[in-house]
């Protein structure tokens, strides 16, 4: 392997070489995980302590109220964690009559909360220090608190705006009436508390505890579904990884009910195209990768689910050779197309990576979804709820539709890459739909076209958005955007820092000599640390 590391496109950062690395979209977030290598833990010690401060600092994209998922190399064997929670026993599609589709917002859109077990769980399997020592930097800035970043104050100000009037939450995150400001001192003490009880329970007083009550008190009070039973009820799944190779490269993603495999069935696809006679940035290597970006999602919003309600097409049929054969050949390399979904059976999130020098690497994903989830937080407790719910589908035949402890489909995806037998890259794009579509773009750039990670994020990004309508950064070079625009693909354009629409990754990938290379996306406020 060599890796390319011609600084091709505008940056404010560079790639960052070291024996261990963390990478997050959080300056103080990627301290914390610093600081537990420097006293001895491993990368899924840095990778709790990262993501608990996350919750502090970006409670944007994430708080104590999220789900998780996680792949991780343990130095022997690749593991994979479903953390994502269910929805509450009440909710029958009954519950739901008269509605085109799910809500957004509000307390019909929580579903039981999985993060705080993902910290557990990773916690007592892997991790080498106490969860109390995991989670003291996140205690600490939630307690003395922190100051706004620039990005973050954007989008706190922006969900201000939206859900002010939803239980709790202007008494947390508009302390002053109002979202704090870049640069302004916040403070959650409530969350603090939380964050202790979880600490000194290992978890369970999320669960069960305290903090369990708290939650479904405050939901009874809004005639919501949520119970201490539903809470209790929650385990997280060790559910390993579905996975597909490419020029021996292996892109390995979460089972469903996550979008992870809609990456997996475009790069099979593009596997049975000439995009490897392309540069990275050749308008038809973009082309290509549209394209089967749009056969992929065609077939993700169709039939992925829960994957114990995918009986009639399961994961494997989605990745069947022959199926992402025949769909690769429906590509048209000169013009854009509209496509639906095939029949291959017969009939507002964070992201963090994290690698020491033992060999251990981490590849973790936390979210809301929408920008602070639901808008609910939980009076007295800092604990701010997902809205993950509104994933669920009100179609009566859909193997999505909503039904009692069911798991709605799910948009945040770790990824991670081996390559012969070796774990290579851990990485991820937060960002809802950019994902798998960013999974696919970093996944050609690192393994094909050898870009190191900070390149590969820094390049410019498209994102399929629906019918023949593709979003691509203003930085995309004006002669590509014509290309693209004459094979039939309709442009719209933002900045990368105005729109918050195409995703923010971070990368750690293994060196064949030892250590890693982390790259940290400059479109968010965080960074890439190592030693």
């Amino acid at each position: 392997m060599k890796l390319r590391h011609d600084a091709l496109y505008a940056s404010r950062r560079s790639p960052v070489l070291a024996d261990n690395a963390v990478a997050s979209s959080h300056p103080l977030a990627t301290q914390a995980g610093m600081r537990m290598l420097a006293r001895g833990g491993n990368a899924v010690d840095a990778a709790i302590a990262t993501a608990a401060v996350l919750t502090v600092v970006e409670p944007t994209g994430c708080g104590l109220g999220s789900d998780a998922f996680c792949i991780l190399w343990d130095g022997k064997e690749l593991h994979g964690l479903n953390a994502s929670g269910a929805a509450p026993a009440g909710w029958a599609p009954e519950r739901f009559a008269g509605r085109r589709e799910m809500p957004d917002r509000g307390w019909e859109t929580v579903t039981v909360p999985g993060m705080v077990d993902a910290w557990a769980v990773l916690a007592e399997r892997f991790g080498t220090l106490d969860l109390p020592t995991l989670l003291a930097p996140a205690i600490g800035y939630a307690r003395d608190g922190f100051n706004v970043s620039p990005i973050i104050a954007a989008l706190w100000a922006r969900g201000a705006e939206l859900l002010s009037d939803q239980p709790g939450f202007a008494a947390c995150f508009m302390p002053e009436g109002r979202a704090p400001r870049a640069g302004e001192r916040f403070r959650n003490p409530d969350q603090a508390r939380s964050l202790e009880l979880i600490a000194e329970s290992g978890g369970r007083a999320f669960y069960e505890g305290e903090l369990a009550e708290r939650i479904a008190a405050f939901a009874a009070e809004h005639d919501a579904a949520l119970t201490v039973e539903d809470m209790a009820a929650h385990s997280s799944e060790w559910c390993g990884t579905i996975s597909k190779g490419f020029d021996g490269a292996d892109l390995h993603e979460i089972p469903p009910n996550g979008q992870g495999i809609a990456a997996l069935m475009a790069l099979g696809m593009l596997d049975h195209t000439p995009i490897r006679d392309f540069g990275p940035d050749d308008p038809t290597a973009l082309h290509l990768q549209v394209e089967a970006i749009k056969l992929a999602f065609a077939d993700m919003h169709a039939c992925v689910a829960d994957s114990r309600y995918m009986t009639r097409t399961t994961a494997a049929h989605l990745l069947d050779p022959d199926y992402l054969e025949s769909r690769a050949r429906l590509i048209d390399p000169a013009r854009a197309q509209c496509h639906g979904p095939g029949a291959p059976k017969a009939g507002g999130t964070v992201y963090l990576s994290a690698a020491d020098a033992g060999g251990m690497m981490v590849s973790f994903i936390q979210s809301n979804y929408s920008g602070f989830g639901s808008g609910v937080v939980v009076p007295g407790t800092g604990i701010s709820l997902q809205n993950r719910g509104s994933g669920f589908s009100l179609e009566p035949d859909h193997p999505n539709r909503v039904a009692p402890r069911k798991r709605p489909f799910h948009t945040i995806i770790p990824g991670f890459v081996m390559r012969d037998g070796q774990p290579d890259t851990s990485f991820g794009v937060m960002g809802g739909p950019i994902q798998a579509q960013g999974h696919l773009q970093m996944m050609l750039r690192t393994q094909l076209w050898n870009q190191d990670p900070q390149t590969a994020i820094d390049a410019p990004r498209w994102r399929f958005v629906a019918g023949d309508e593709l979003a691509c950064e203003e930085t995309m070079p004006q002669a590509t955007q014509d290309d693209l625009a004459a094979r039939g693909h309709r442009l719209s354009l933002a900045a990368p820092d105005s729109a918050f629409g195409f995703g923010g990754a971070q990368m750690i990938r293994r060196l064949p000599g030892g250590g890693y290379v982390a790259g940290s996306d400059p479109r968010k406020d965080g960074n890439a640390a190592g030693f």
